[in-house]
């Protein structure tokens, strides 16, 4: 059928969508492809077995650094003087180092020689020594009370010490505490004679 002069074409058979709908098509048409993200470089994937497949993998964190726990020789001195600081009168402190060492195990009578004798002390008193692993260690033992439990204290404090800590460490604890002058001469003279007797070890253990 032909159309008269001035009238429109109008195919029924196949209509034209919309303009709003064209417009988004064209634009779906045209959008570029979305490309995946890359991946993490010099990552270790971790996968657990119970989940795997329903996670995806993480990355493994960076292991931290060793924390080192060494204490000094000072340090171990500062700290043995604040717990006994905490006892506010001297003579109950002089107490509390004697009362610690009695219930301590007796030195072993194969330690108990001449060569472990220490020399200068009115009372009898010995100091075993030994080196493992680079550190210096020391028991001790005598027939008087007060003098077990001030040896006793310089071996905890030097015990686990480096031979050169040993050697340049002064126990400067026994004075800090109060300690030292409620000792009689004699009894202070004993304790010069322990400290050399520790430093004289030490020194021979750091010259090998």
């Amino acid at each position: 059928m032909n159309p008269e002069p001035g009238q429109q074409v109008v195919d029924r058979g196949r209509k034209r969508p919309p303009e709003h709908k064209r417009r988004k098509q064209q634009r779906k048409g045209n959008a570029p492809a979305l490309e995946a993200a890359p991946e993490p470089r010099d990552c270790k994937r971790v996968y657990h077995p119970t989940t795997q497949g329903r996670h995806p993998p993480a990355c493994k964190p960076p292991a931290r650094p060793a924390i080192s726990t060494t204490v000094t020789l000072e340090e171990k001195q500062q700290q043995m003087i604040d717990d006994f600081a905490i006892i506010e009168d001297a003579q109950e402190r002089l107490a509390a180092v004697v009362d610690r060492a009695r219930r301590r195990p007796p030195l072993p009578e194969a330690d108990r020689t001449e060569a472990n004798r220490v020399k200068g002390c009115i009372s009898l008193a010995w100091i075993a020594a030994e080196q493992r692993d680079g550190r210096c260690h020391f028991h001790s033992d005598a027939d008087s009370p007060l003098v077990r439990g001030l040896l006793a204290l310089l071996c905890d404090f030097y015990s686990g010490a480096t031979p050169t800590e040993v050697a340049q460490t002064e126990p400067v604890l026994l004075e800090e505490l109060g300690l030292a002058k409620n000792l009689s001469p004699t009894r202070l003279n004993g304790l010069r004679s322990v400290r050399a007797k520790i430093r004289d070890f030490a020194a021979t253990e750091k010259s090998q």
